[in-house]
């Protein structure tokens, strides 16, 4: 995995980097493990925004991935690696034993023609997925589920990785990218490795056209609004000495949001705190 950069022969080239996609093996997805995804353009089931500055983009075909992988003791080979314009990693086909396909996310060190099992016997090898009680502490480890045969739910995106630090009973506990420490059920399952595509955190998109065909929105700042369409609008000037504040009031520096009671006991160690900028 390299990053290209491009000459600047014009102001949105001048800071543009990308991918040289040196590791992609195969340029069209298996068309049986694609299928079509609707635009959602942010919003809700009822049509309401929920999330705002998102619309539009460019049309693509969702690659189901098996975050389960519960195709165990069977044997399979990675015959490609591939892009995948839904998420940061990379994906990897596997042929299995008995004729099936499936994609994965593709972690380091994971190459064509590897052999990948899911399964209790597993070794202890990227890409292959073991119970995280049987994964020996300090392992590297992604695809994280957090309930049992529910999926892999943390640890997903390019170049993440969670760390397997100690067990504890029925429970192991599992330090995430966020810093954070979690107990995670022994019985869940979880990826061998760190996610690929390391340098995804590097690229430049150098020009806002680039953000659009991703589906991003330009966001408007509030200070630049009216008074009626946010609490830091209006003024003859730039206003100063507000705190900064959602457009329906809500304190967004600093302000806990999670009101999960039920989870609270499962945490070991919450994550470290973002220093703010001067």
């Amino acid at each position: 995995m390299g990053i290209k950069i491009f000459k600047p022969r014009s102001p949105g080239r001048r800071a543009m980097t990308g991918y040289d996609f040196a590791e992609i093996t195969k340029d069209t997805p298996e068309k049986s493990l694609t299928s079509w995804i609707h635009s959602k353009a942010g919003r809700s089931n009822t049509g309401m925004k929920s999330i705002r500055y998102k619309g539009g983009g460019h049309k693509r075909l969702y690659r189901e991935i098996d975050f389960k992988r519960d195709k165990f003791n069977v044997p399979a080979e990675v015959f490609s690696i591939e892009y995948d314009p839904n998420r940061t990693c990379r994906i990897a086909l596997l042929h299995y034993a008995d004729g099936e396909k499936r994609y994965i996310m593709a972690p380091i060190g994971l190459n064509v023609g590897d052999k990948v099992l899911s399964g209790d016997q597993a070794d202890i090898k990227p890409g292959n997925s073991l119970p995280l009680g049987l994964i020996p502490a300090g392992t590297i480890i992604h695809n994280v589920e957090m309930r049992p045969g529910k999926g892999g739910q943390m640890a997903r995106g390019a170049g993440a990785e969670a760390t397997l630090v100690g067990k504890v009973g029925k429970y192991c506990q599992v330090k995430l990218p966020s810093g954070e420490v979690r107990n995670v059920l022994s019985v869940c399952r979880a990826s061998i490795g760190q996610v690929g595509n390391t340098d995804n955190e590097n690229i430049s998109l150098g020009k806002a056209g680039r953000a659009r065909w991703r589906g991003i929105r330009p966001s408007v700042r509030g200070q630049a609004m009216n008074p009626i369409d946010h609490p830091l609008g209006g003024g003859e000037g730039v206003g100063k000495g507000h705190h900064p504040v959602t457009p329906w009031g809500q304190n967004c520096k600093g302000l806990k949001t999670r009101h999960n009671k039920r989870t609270n006991s499962m945490i070991v160690k919450r994550r470290a705190k973002r220093k703010q900028r001067k």
